[in-house]
């Protein structure tokens, strides 16, 4: 059973945990100018990692529980309703004394983002009570693989790998900022997924470093496998000491926001199926090139235009 269903034997299960929250996003209609007004158009969806994340791997056959935490606001109301629109299992708590966690994006005319802005103090209390739960625990148990965003304070890390035992336990940087929560597990992750401004915060490294050079980094802290992305450029993939990189397909880009969890979350249900991680790494950028191409974080990852990306990303990579 997996929350109230009955599920085949080949049927996997992945158990996600981290941010689920109000996700707001800016984009101007004219070239940036710091200190300056611009005008522009406001939306707001339900986002974060662990979610847009746990959509894709869905998306690809995963069958996905989430845990996470919301106020007692309208905007936790809207996350709950979201979280099931989308076929997750709901494994998440309403504090109704608090406000639900947000992220607000500021992204330029060409898409590319200027300024986040995360209201989230929420995360930093509450997932250590929730890994408590006798029914989240039991949702660790059944899990196939788990999947968690660095939204979790350290001593909730500690507490999510102590529980995961011998499950792979997939790693969301999200922020240079939060990417050290993962700091001191590093050695229990079975696949990181950063950008390379995350690997440089995880690192010590300079701001800029080429990314091949960042994942050897990784490897000497213990990392076993990353991947490593740098926008619309090659994707570097470290696997066992080895760094080699990888070209995504080309797209034109009307919203990078959660571009890195689709890949993430495609990834991850490849990973699941036992691919290894250069085919898997394949399937999440071409679940990254569909999102940049919409203003929805979680596109359609079970249709032609997915598997016409997947052939694409193939092809430039000579598979």
């Amino acid at each position: 059973m997996w929350g109230g269903r009955v599920t085949s034997p080949s049927i996997l299960r992945l158990f996600a945990a981290g941010g689920a929250h109000v996700d707001r996003r800016g984009r101007l209609c004219v070239p940036f100018t710091p200190g300056a007004s611009h005008p522009g158009t406001m939306r707001e969806t339900v986002g974060g990692g662990a979610f847009n994340a746990a959509r894709a791997a869905a998306g690809r056959g995963a069958l996905v529980s989430l845990l996470s935490a919301r106020g007692g606001d309208a905007g936790g109301t809207r996350i709950a309703d979201a979280i099931a629109h989308a076929g997750l299992h709901d494994l998440g708590a309403t504090f109704l004394d608090r406000a639900s966690p947000s992220y607000t994006s500021v992204l330029g005319e060409d898409g590319e983002q200027i300024v986040g802005l995360a209201d989230m103090a929420l995360y930093e209390t509450a997932f250590d009570r929730l890994l408590r739960r006798k029914r989240v625990r039991d949702a660790l148990r059944e899990a196939d693989a788990i999947l968690a965003d660095a939204n979790l304070p350290a001593s909730a890390m500690g507490r999510l790998v102590a529980l995961a035992g011998d499950r792979p336990l997939h790693a969301m940087a999200i922020s240079p900022a939060k990417a050290l929560h993962w700091r001191p597990v590093l050695r229990h992750v079975a696949c990181l997924f950063c950008n390379q401004a995350e690997a440089a915060a995880l690192t010590g490294r300079a701001p800029g470093t080429p990314a091949p050079a960042l994942a050897d980094a990784l490897s000497a802290l213990g990392v076993r496998r990353a991947m490593v992305t740098a926008g619309g450029g090659p994707l570097t993939l470290l696997d066992a000491g080895q760094v080699t990189t990888l070209h995504p397909p080309p797209a034109r880009a009307i919203d990078v926001t959660g571009a890195g969890d689709a890949l993430t979350g495609a990834a991850v249900a490849a990973l699941m199926r036992n691919r290894n991680l250069r085919d898997a790494a394949m399937e999440g950028l071409a679940a990254a090139a569909l999102a940049v191409e919409t203003v929805a974080s979680a596109p359609d990852l079970a249709g032609a235009p997915y598997q016409d990306r997947l052939i694409e990303t193939r092809r430039l990579n000579g598979t």
